[in-house]
Formats: structure tokens, sequence, C-alpha cells
């Protein structure tokens, strides 16, 4: 459902490790396939333990365009970060399965059945329109 060039497009069912020396420090840019709403250009990747971990929490907020996309992951935190984010919890095929806007700090959610999760600043998902069921491209940028 979702293509992908192999060298330029870490696409979301392609679970495959690219070459890492083109990956290390790269930011994807996320595209709804359905609307073609960009939700960001400059989602950075949290795919290590210590990644993970740390999330956003050294961050004082996201400006528009920013995030970051922790997998593999179905449950998320925001206890001792500063700001709201937008989080969308995706399934292997990269299809929407949970939609949160707006979570504020303090809290905990989890999908089940997600294994990635895109975080981004408040109000995008009311900006692109995009919810349960969208389908999502990441290309590496």
């Amino acid at each position: 459902v979702v293509g992908a060039l192999f060298a330029r497009c870490c696409s979301v069912p392609c679970m495959k490790r690219h070459d890492r020396e083109e990956e290390v420090g790269a930011l994807l840019r996320v595209v709804c396939v359905e609307s073609g709403a960009i939700l960001g250009d400059r989602i950075a990747r949290a795919d290590t333990f210590r990644l993970r971990l740390l999330g956003l929490l050294p961050r004082r907020g996201l400006a528009w365009g920013e995030g970051l996309l922790l997998e593999p992951c179905n449950a998320i935190h925001t206890f001792f970060m500063r700001f709201p984010i937008d989080v969308l919890f995706l399934d292997r095929d990269g299809r929407v399965v949970a939609a949160v806007p707006a979570l504020p700090p303090w809290r905990a959610r989890r999908a089940g059945n997600a294994v990635r999760v895109l975080e981004l600043p408040a109000g995008t998902l009311g900006r692109t329109g995009v919810g349960a069921g969208a389908i999502l491209r990441f290309e590496i940028r």
C-alpha cells in the first residue's frame, strides 16, 4: 500500500535497517498518503533504548515541522515534560491505530497493537486533519 524508494525512503512497512551511515542523524519527512498533508519535515528517530528513554524530555517545546518517531514503541508518557504533544500510534503498515491530540504533561497512553509512536507539536492533528485510519509515509530527507 505504501510505496517506497529503497535508498531514499524509510517506508513504514519496511522494517529493515538500511545503511546506518546514511540514516545516522537523518531527519524524516512524514506525509499522510491519502491527503498529502505534511505532518513534519524535521522528524527525528528514537530507535535505540537510550534515545527512546530520553524522548522529548530535554526539549522545552517543538516547533512546527519537528517531531519524534519512537520505534519500537506502543506506549508513551509525558511525565516531567513541559508542553503538550499530539501523539499518533502506528501499526506495521503505517496506519494510525490511535490518535491523541494535545496530550498534556503528566499523562500516559498506550495502544497495544502499535509498533511505532509519532510525537508532534500540539495542534498538528487539528491542522492536518490526520487521525485514526490514516496511512503515513516516512521519507529520509
